[in-house]
């Protein structure tokens, strides 16, 4: 290395490894600090791909810089302001030299400073000012780095449309003048609750996907945890924690979740000897600190009934009453209807079919979860657990025409071939 911090002269194919490692693992933070620099999030895209190739045309020459995000954020941000000036987008300079040095601002950014644009990032593309669906597409195109291709795949949406609701995204940003900074400490609850709703989005699809051929999507869910990873570093909150373990254990899961021609396998069928022991002390660890803390929610509550079940070396030794007893405490505090489902299953499990049949029929008679195909099969299955063929031969008909997913699709209809 030469006395600037420069490397010396390396071979092409070094350079394209290095540069391409580069860009798997670095890219979001490179472009999370040009978007805070250049204020849009378009100009920040093209920022980066012109930086990397800079880096393609340079480093073989020159050698790998000492900071590679560093000198790929100065690279980015120059290039960005010369493409500005032969556009000639302002009418005066003085507007394109305030993005060569924002602030005042200096120097080469370090670490701290590219892990806060990334949170900055986070809370940007999950703003309450967008819609659901923008929040989940921004957050995994941005901040994930995945490909518009890949997220409109993800979610069965076609990639036109995906790539228009991503654009719309940008504008009102753009148009509604949305700070990229973090909130505010009194708005910090509020914006973080929309953020860990995402992320959970996000994981939910990884884990169950909603529609189509495979029981899940690993990369997506793989991506949540990421995200889960990343705000735990960067924020001092419990409930962070909490969802991180949720996810961590239900992911533990995987392996045993489906047979190796792709079917589904019920919990309480599962090998559990397939279970990942290293998510599920990892998980365990995560829950008990944000318990501790007295200051969790419900993803914290929903890890500790996840953490129940993987305590349980068997199906028949689950202690269901301590797990009826934390939905009824979820309840409280999120008094949903899907809470009310599990709470259901849970006392069905404690107490016997008929008392979670007569909740899951109140919760149906309310018109709650009407369209929701696990809360007709949770009945089916209480039904057919007491022997009620010709109903739960209904709720399992009732189940299956809400049912998009493939595999749900099979076992539903062996269920039915059982009856």
């Amino acid at each position: 290395m030469t006395a600037n911090g420069i490397s010396t002269p390396i071979d092409k194919k070094t350079v394209h490894d290095a540069v391409s490692g580069i860009y798997r693992l670095e890219s979001s933070h490179v472009l999370a600090t040009l978007i805070r620099l250049l204020g849009d999030f378009d100009l920040a895209e093209e920022a980066l791909h012109d930086a990397f190739r800079a880096a393609l045309e340079q480093w073989p020459r020159d050698g790998i810089p000492a900071n590679p995000k560093a000198w790929l954020v100065s690279v980015g941000r120059f290039k960005a302001i010369d493409n500005l000036r032969r556009r000639a987008r302002f009418e005066m300079l003085e507007d394109v030299d305030t993005l060569a040095d924002p602030a005042g601002e200096s120097g080469d950014p370090d670490e701290e400073h590219l892990e806060d644009d990334r949170l900055r990032l986070i809370f940007t593309c999950c703003h309450p000012a967008l819609s659901s669906e923008a929040q989940v597409a921004m957050t995994l195109r941005e901040v994930c780095g995945l490909a518009t291709e890949e997220i409109a795949r993800a979610f069965l949406t076609p990639a036109p449309t995906l790539a228009q609701r991503i654009v719309r995204a940008k504008a009102k940003i753009r148009d509604a003048k949305i700070p990229y900074q973090l909130p505010d400490p009194a708005e910090l609850p509020e914006r973080l609750d929309n953020v860990l709703r995402v992320v959970y989005l996000v994981f939910n699809e990884g884990y169950s996907a909603s529609s189509g051929s495979m029981l899940t999507r690993h990369d997506l869910s793989e991506e949540a945890i990421r995200l889960g990873r990343l705000l735990a570093e960067l924020l001092p909150d419990p409930e962070i924690l909490g969802l991180l373990a949720l996810m961590l254990l239900h992911e533990s899961r995987r392996a045993a979740r489906s047979s190796p021609d792709g079917e589904l396998i019920l919990l309480s069928d599962q090998d559990r000897s397939l279970w990942n022991r290293e998510q599920i002390a990892e998980g365990s660890i995560m829950v008990e600190r944000a318990l501790r803390s007295r200051r969790f929610g419900p993803y914290t509550l929903q890890a500790a009934i996840a953490a129940v079940h993987a305590g349980a070396v068997e199906a028949a030794a689950t202690d269901w009453p301590q797990i009826a007893a934390l939905y009824t405490v979820l309840l409280r505090i999120e008094p949903s209807p899907i809470v009310k489902l599990n709470r259901a299953v849970a006392i069905a499990m404690r107490d016997g079919p008929d008392a979670g049949l007569v909740l899951i029929d109140a919760i149906l008679s309310r018109g709650e979860l009407a369209e929701y195909q696990l809360a007709h099969s949770a009945r089916a299955d209480l039904l057919r657990r007491l022997g009620r063929t010709n109903e739960a031969r209904s709720a399992y008909e009732r189940a299956l025409s809400l049912t998009r997913q493939q595999p749900e699709r099979r076992f539903l209809e062996r269920r039915l071939r059982e009856l």
